[in-house]
């Protein structure tokens, strides 16, 4: 028997956003994807939930001292370890279109 990660009490609710909502999220917070915290496509979670790589998924906790509270992660590709290799990647690829000119 298999059981859903999600129906532990432990673990938050976790949703993937539709593409006009992930649109308006990042429009509302004024970010870029590559600027949201990350969750990796073979997390347990991300994978009961369908998520792939470039989808937002949105996290809802709920606390007796905070109330709700809601966050964004952005799906990455199982190879990426931390948000520190991605935004390498990206002054690697601004340094090379620097050298272009």
């Amino acid at each position: 028997m298999k059981i859903r990660l999600q129906d532990h009490i432990l673990v938050p609710k976790h949703e993937v956003l539709s593409k006009e909502e992930a649109e308006e999220v990042l429009k509302t917070l004024g970010v870029r994807p590559e600027q949201l915290p990350k969750i990796r496509a073979d997390d347990p979670i991300a994978k009961e939930i369908g998520a792939k790589v470039g989808d937002i998924v949105r996290i809802i906790r709920e606390s007796p001292t905070a109330g709700t509270s809601i966050v964004y992660r952005l799906v990455i590709p199982p190879s990426i370890k931390s948000s520190k290799l991605v935004k390498e990647e990206e002054v690697e690829e601004v340094e090379e279109e620097e050298e272009e000119l």
